[in-house]
């Protein structure tokens, strides 16, 4: 029989089929390149967009609030590096200033609606019962209906303020936290630090408070996180139809809908803000998908 010669042996190596675990070895790290650069860039833009929100006017180029007829419509140039919109408002100024009114509402709303919707959870799961019963079933009405069309029907009826926008996101949000938390406290009450809690005579209030809360931490702090994002885009959605943030304050979904009958003729007026509102939310995903990860892997993508 003969034999190959060495540069055939070697081109026959060359051409030998990757064993299925290397490839997927291989994937898995591509996919874990690609997470870690994916979140370094999620940080450096959480970064800028705190900049922003903390800074606020102070560190905006322009008053956003000034009106200056003479320069409206103006298109982006040195002296206005995003334009300006129908009235003359420097639109850069104002896409700053927004952030920090959006990031507001979004943070207390969900603080709000985490601090109810867990509280509710807490109890439900751990006393079951009639309690259990009822707030089960108003999460399940609540979540029934799509956060946007229950925003908008109490948004109509309490009418457009800051204070009511707020206690509508917070009464369109919380079911979410009460279902993920009820489960989690399921599990750990039939714990053994629970079950030894009881036996030594610890009342329910103080097992709920000092066994049960810190060991969920974790999956509230991955929850509003994932929470962030949808909150900002109800804002903006509610901002736009007129029933959200009103002026004098600045908000990106008040600006796109200012801005959308010139896309013809001065189109950043609309995309800019539709930029950051974008920027904003895919860094508050990327971010609630680290921490889900690092914090608590068992949470699922979709809840």
């Amino acid at each position: 029989m003969n034999k190959l010669a060495p540069q055939d042996e070697i081109l026959l190596v060359r051409q030998r089929p990757a064993d299925p675990q290397t490839r997927t070895q291989s994937m898995a790290r591509s996919v874990r390149r690609w997470s870690h650069g994916q979140a370094v860039l999620a940080w450096l833009f959480l970064v800028l967009i705190l900049v922003c929100a903390l800074g606020g006017p102070s560190i905006t180029p322009h008053d956003p609030l000034a009106i200056a007829l003479s320069d409206s419509f103006s298109a982006p140039s040195l002296q206005h590096w995003l334009g300006t919109d129908q009235i003359g408002r420097d639109v850069l100024s104002r896409v700053i200033f927004a952030t920090r009114v959006t990031l507001f509402i979004a943070v207390i709303v969900v603080l709000l609606a985490g601090g109810l919707g867990s509280l509710l959870g807490i109890v439900a799961g751990y006393f079951g019962g009639v309690a259990d019963t009822v707030v089960m079933r108003l999460a399940d009405i609540q979540l029934a209906l799509p956060a946007v069309i229950l925003a908008l029907v109490l948004a109509g009826a309490i009418g457009p303020s800051l204070n009511s926008l707020i206690l509508v996101l917070t009464l369109a949000s919380w079911a979410r936290f009460a279902r993920i938390v009820r489960g989690e406290v399921l599990s750990l009450k039939m714990r053994d630090f629970v079950l030894s809690a009881r036996l030594a005579g610890a009342s329910g209030w103080w097992i709920m408070l000092r066994h049960i809360t810190p060991n969920i931490v974790g999956t509230l702090v991955v929850l509003a996180t994932l929470d962030l994002g949808t909150i900002v885009i109800l804002e903006a959605t509610l901002s736009f139809l007129g029933l959200g943030v009103q002026p004098p304050l600045v908000s990106w979904g008040g600006m796109i809908a200012e801005g959308r009958g010139f896309l013809n003729n001065a189109w950043w007026v609309c995309i800019s803000p539709g930029i950051a509102l974008i920027i904003t939310v895919l860094t508050i995903n990327i971010l609630g998908d680290v921490l889900r990860d690092r914090l608590n892997p068992l949470i699922p993508e979709t809840w």
